[in-house]
């Protein structure tokens, strides 16, 4: 039996009514001595893919097989479930970007959720465009410290009644989101400490439930080392006690544990999977896109809440093998899941909709330009340099600087579509320009330099021979000479770093900047036409010397 309160959260969005005071009063309801079977399942990281990929993987059909499969068998045995979130629905493949991820939404609320944590990729778009997106739902977006004016934007937490036990899920929100979306269009809104307001929330709400979960999007780093991140579930569930369980989102992990405080970063699917405890709190993920359906078994008696049984299900999930003809193939870690008739038919107009305006040939690549997440936000890479000439060419720039968390994708080998260059650009960020004197020109490569390998801030480069040790910048040239303090040079950075995102100086309010207006990737993909055939070799990443 599914139990989430529909129909009355239905009734109370639409009055605007739902909050912390319009949940189910009171605990210790539940009947004593009888034990209560209780499946929470759980994704996170969506990212837009409403759809199967290529290879027949993941994609909300087929998640909504395993949802409804797994309801229906913990119905039989007289348990309940809840279907939670940990966040960023948004951002990720064209066909959903164009549309502004309406297909995910609406095929999640058809799968029937019952909560969702708020995600920093939630405020890619415009405000206006995630509250279209929360009227497409009739589950909760739940952020307990994401504020505007002083007033929280979204619910705090939910409850639910479940038989008579009473479970609360509350949602939280990284600190982080303020740096890592463009700053314009966040203005007047506050991300407080998530842990802070857990630590206010949850002796609250552990006087009014049986059993607490936070539904969140933080990220989790084994043993705390969260780095330059802010501080994750780990963190939190060390830092305030009293909580149950914490479904999460944000790192992208599967949540499986090899001994204590030590993950499994090679986890294979289908493969046993222990997730993570600290301070009485399970801690899991689902890694990301929808590729597994987490599912967490309890049993909740006397007031003991027990887990029974942990298993990531990988929804279609396929390797690479060598057949006995030589040839590699794409074979299942598990058996197949059905997609479900009818959900599919749904989300197949949104799918020919974005083809027909994603389809179109851009131009074409004579290799392949890499931007892989692992090598772009570590090392200086052939797309960095790509987009770092396009940026400077429409621009008219001296040298550009490009953070790698805004390069999503890499641009394949052979024919390149406008498709393929949204994957790179995503975020709708604009071309910007700074004229500038060459003493200021130098402190910012200086910033840029400084980025943390590894992370979203980490800088790619174009124009310019850099030599850096350390993090700390020694040399620069442009144009094969040595930056002249009293020259005046222009820099192409997109909008986010110019608003200050990703922790790059501020550089909008500066007397030279002017804003473009031209989107990224529209820049992009012009570059590429007038280029075409690009000659990718012409772009390898030898513009930065590193000790």
């Amino acid at each position: 039996m599914r139990v989430s309160l529909r129909s009355i959260m239905v009734s109370l969005l639409a009055a605007g009514l739902l909050s912390a005071c319009a949940a189910v009063p009171g605990k210790g309801d539940y009947v004593s001595g009888k034990t209560y079977k209780i499946t929470v399942l759980h994704t996170n990281d969506h990212h837009g893919r409403f759809w199967p990929n290529a290879d027949g993987e993941y994609g909300l059909a087929a998640q909504k097989t395993v949802v409804d499969q797994v309801r229906a068998e913990v119905k039989v045995e007289g348990g309940y479930t809840l279907l939670l979130s940990g966040g960023d629905v948004n951002t990720g493949v064209p066909e959903s970007d164009l549309q502004d991820a309406e297909p995910d939404f609406r095929g999640m609320d058809r799968i029937g959720y019952d909560a969702m944590a708020v995600g920093n990729h939630e405020f890619d778009k415009p405000l206006p465009v995630l509250m279209k997106q929360r009227g497409w739902i009739h589950f909760p977006m739940l952020s307990a410290n994401i504020y505007k004016d002083g007033q929280r934007i979204f619910d705090p937490y939910v409850l639910f009644n479940l038989g008579g036990v009473k479970v609360a899920v509350l949602g939280l929100t990284t600190d982080d989101t303020a740096k890592m979306v463009n700053p314009a269009q966040i203005q007047g809104i506050e991300f407080k400490s998530p842990i802070a307001e857990a630590g206010q929330l949850v002796p609250e709400l552990r006087k009014r439930a049986d059993i607490v979960i936070a539904a969140t999007h933080m990220g989790h780093y084994p043993d705390g080392r969260h780095g330059v991140n802010a501080p994750g579930d780990v963190e939190m569930a060390r830092a305030v006690k009293g909580l149950d369980l914490i479904v999460g989102g944000h790192s992208q992990n599967p949540v499986c544990m090899k001994a204590e405080n030590v993950r499994d970063d090679a986890y294979v699917p289908g493969a046993p999977c222990a997730p993570d405890r600290q301070n009485g709190a399970w801690i899991v993920q689902a890694h990301e896109w929808g590729k597994y359906v987490g599912r967490a078994d309890f049993e909740f008696r006397n007031g003991s809440f027990k887990l029974v049984k942990y298993q990531l299900i990988p929804v279609n999930l396929k390797k690479t093998v060598i057949g006995a003809d030589g040839k590699a193939k794409k074979m299942p870690y598990t058996q197949l899941i059905p997609e479900d008739s009818k959900l599919r038919s749904f989300l197949k107009t949104y799918q020919e909709k974005g083809q027909e305006e994603l389809g179109v040939k851009v131009g074409e690549l004579s290799t392949r330009l890499e931007g892989d997440r692992a090598v772009v936000r570590s090392r200086p890479a052939s797309l960095g340099a790509f987009v770092g000439q396009a940026m400077m060419a429409k621009a008219h720039a001296d040298f550009a600087v490009i953070n790698s968390g805004g390069i999503r994708d890499s641009l394949p080998a052979g024919a390149v579509s406008y498709k393929d260059v949204l994957k790179v650009f995503p975020f709708g960020s604009t071309l910007v320009y700074v004229d500038m004197p060459g003493s200021e020109a130098l402190a910012y490569l200086k910033a840029a330099a400084a980025m943390t390998p590894g992370s979203g801030a980490f800088a790619q480069f174009a124009g310019v021979r850099l030599r850096i040790s350390g993090g700390e910048l020694q040399e620069a040239q442009v144009g094969g000479k040595d930056i002249d303090p009293a020259r005046t040079y222009r820099v192409a950075i997109n909008s986010f770093m110019a608003a200050g995102g990703d922790g790059y100086p501020r550089l909008d309010p500066h007397p030279g900047f002017v804003n473009t207006g031209f989107v990224d990737a529209e820049v992009l993909r012009d570059y590429i036409a007038v280029h075409t055939p690009v000659r990718a070799e012409r772009y390898a990443p030898s513009m930065v010397e590193s000790e």
